[in-house]
């Protein structure tokens, strides 16, 4: 008799992001950027936990972050991207920028493996004043939430 043998096909994850302004409550743009068509992700119900990683900044007088913080925010997102499009034990779901802050909001499924993980990326980057917050979210409310802000094409 053959064991029933259960491969996992590697999961497809959406490379579309949408960005969209927004308001903080003190009245400061914030840029809100989103990955789209991450249903396939959810239903899975592997990725159970939100972790939050907050850098906060200097900000302009708009609240924006200087061009030379936002250069080294793009290297960190990228070199986060990268991380996890190899070894999906996470995915970067939104970025929020403004106001004084950058977020980035991940989703995954181990939060030990995802600490590692975010660790090794780190290493070549200058010791950066990150902020961390963790917690269940299996019906992943914040992304659902954070979707709302899209503009739809043609919307002005």
């Amino acid at each position: 008799m053959f064991k029933s043998i259960k491969i996992m096909a590697k999961l497809k994850i959406s490379d579309e992001w949408w960005t969209a302004p927004a308001e903080s409550e003190s009245g400061n743009l914030i840029l809100v950027t989103g990955r789209r068509a991450l249903d396939n992700v959810i239903e899975t119900g592997l990725y159970r936990y939100r972790v939050e990683v907050t850098w906060p900044y200097e900000p302009d007088a708009k609240g924006l972050p200087s061009f030379t913080d936002s250069k080294v925010m793009e290297q960190v997102t990228d070199a986060l991207n990268n991380c996890f499009d190899r070894d999906p034990v996470a995915v970067l779901t939104g970025i929020y920028t403004g106001d004084g802050q950058r977020n980035w909001v991940f989703y995954t499924r181990s939060l030990h493996i995802f600490q590692r993980k975010f660790n090794e990326v780190m290493t070549p980057f200058p010791t950066l004043p990150l902020e961390f917050e963790a917690e269940e979210d299996p019906d992943w409310q914040e992304y659902r939430e954070m979707c709302q802000c899209e503009v739809a094409e043609g919307e002005d």
